[in-house]
């Protein structure tokens, strides 16, 4: 490897280079993550786990404004409640941890080991349909008990065998939501409300354009009936499946026996649903926005939307220019952006200001800008914007930095949002020929294809064994676009998302 000082780019290799540790290395560069003494999983260090709150907080608040609300339920699940369901324990029996013992002690080499053999084994929850059905068959007796709307922010183990940061690991955070109603038209419903709230979440605050759509019967989430989903495109033109939402029908309500009585006194199974993201989220918009000089943050969720770099040549001058700073991060801070005031971050280490700068650019803050003596003298900012490159800077005075750093912060999000819209829009290609489909996805190639389909699994099958492709989804948007199968003719009723996919 070159060394720094030889590199055209912050970040070594490059996405055309190698795009798996070009992620690793974005990671590394922004301080969002590292991997932990525990196989497979990570530790979220400040500057990423602030991400994930301001996603956390938008998020909760658009849950709890469709009617959900907030509980937690406990971490171990008694293996007899993934029985009940068959399809969700053959769907997740690969990933479960399990714990079986309690109390240590030690050997008579004095190792500890486990000492008290568990009653019944216990599962580190997967995902809480089983633990949350035994309980809707509890709270559930009558049709006036319903609908149940809940949702819990909550930890997550699958025992993963290939991981990554954020994208795949061990544990992992989330929210999870759960429903039970009366009729499969209203779950159903909520299902798909959800995928919106998802979508929308995506792209007016991610900045991450996705597709709305089915999934295909393999794909589907186990022991749902039907399970939709968010896809997005990612810069090496994989698909990430950013967000899901299932309905359940009365799989789970027959197998936890939550039944209610109807107003016509009749003894019925509930209909639920369940529906979830995660912390890959943040791997998500890693992907989206970041380039070859470091992570790109949309100005909704960055941990914070300006950093102010002091630029200080004389001792004496520090008083004076940190004053300066100072008076210009409390006028920030009374300004309400979106759901939250502007957050401000003054770094006075005792650095160079070139290598300040840069680390801050690596970390994707939307704004910068410098104050030397030069700056407080002519009551001005020397600013820059993460979008741009780093050396389009300008100089402002410090009442029009003020006043339009709103409008600087909107265009920053928005222009992210089109250019992901357009590097989408430009690997997304409609494919009508079963030769074309091959050469699309051949060697790095790809993207999304727009292909036809019908229906049958075994092509689904070849086609993640020959290519290496899945159905991503069957987009809403496509559901009037009949047309015929480019592996069989027959008809068609509508396109699939052909893509490979993380």
């Amino acid at each position: 490897m070159k060394s720094s000082k030889h590199l055209k780019t912050a970040i070594s290799p490059t996405r055309s280079e190698n795009y798996p540790e070009w992620y690793q290395q974005i990671i590394k560069a922004a301080d969002l993550a590292e991997v932990s003494p525990v196989r497979g999983c990570m530790i979220i260090k400040p500057w990423g786990f602030a991400i994930w709150e301001n996603i956390q907080r938008i998020l909760d608040k658009g849950i709890k404004a469709t009617g959900h609300k907030n509980l937690y339920f406990p971490l171990l699940i008694p293996m007899s409640f993934m029985q009940k369901e068959a399809e969700h324990i053959e769907g997740f029996a690969k990933e479960c941890a399990v714990v079986t013992h309690h109390r240590l002690a030690k050997d008579a080499e004095g190792k500890l080991i486990p000492a008290s053999p568990l009653e019944e084994p216990y599962i580190i929850r997967p995902t809480s349909e089983a633990i949350i059905g035994d309980a809707f068959s509890r709270w559930v007796q009558s049709y006036r008990d319903l609908p149940i709307l809940v949702n819990q922010w909550a930890n997550i183990i699958r025992w993963e065998m290939r991981t990554r940061l954020f994208l795949r690991t061990t544990e992992f955070l989330w929210q999870e939501g759960h429903t039970a109603h009366a009729t499969a038209e209203e779950a159903m419903q909520e299902s798909v409300k959800m995928l919106d709230v998802y979508a929308r979440f995506a792209e007016e605050y991610l900045a991450m354009p996705v597709i709305k759509g089915e999934k295909s019967e393999s794909e589907r989430f186990p022991g749902a009936v039907n399970t939709y989903t968010i896809e997005a495109m990612m810069q090496d033109k994989k698909a990430l499946q950013a967000g899901t939402s299932h309905f359940l029908g009365q799989h789970f309500s027959r197998g936890f026996n939550i039944k209610y009585l109807s107003a016509e006194g009749k003894e019925e199974f509930a209909w639920t649903s369940s529906w979830g993201v995660s912390t890959r989220l943040i791997g998500g918009l890693i992907m989206t926005h970041s380039d070859d000089n470091g992570l790109m943050l949309p100005p909704k969720v960055a941990p914070a939307h300006v950093v102010i770099l002091p630029v200080i040549h004389k001792e004496e001058d520090r008083a004076t220019v940190m004053a300066y700073c100072e008076r210009i991060a409390e006028e920030l801070r009374q300004i309400y952006f979106h759901d939250r005031h502007l957050e401000i971050e003054i770094d006075a280490r005792d650095i160079a200001g070139g290598e300040k700068g840069w680390s801050w650019y690596k970390k994707g803050i939307p704004v910068r800008i410098e104050i030397g003596n030069k700056e407080v003298g002519a009551d001005t900012v020397f600013m820059g914007r993460r979008d741009k490159d780093y050396k389009e800077r300008q100089s402002v005075t410090r009442q029009e930095f003020i006043k339009t750093i709103k409008a600087e912060l909107d265009d920053i999000q928005s222009q992210l949002l089109l250019r992901a819209q357009a590097f989408r829009k430009q690997n997304t290609t409609v494919i009508t020929n079963l030769n074309d489909l091959y050469d699309f996805f051949k060697g790095e190639g790809g993207g999304f294809a727009l292909t036809h389909w019908n229906g049958d699994p075994a092509i689904e099958a070849k086609m993640k064994q020959e290519l290496g492709i899945t159905i991503r989804c069957i987009p809403f948007d496509q559901q009037k676009n009949p047309g015929k199968c480019v592996f069989t003719g027959e008809h068609s009723p509508q396109p699939v998302v052909f893509a490979k996919a993380y």
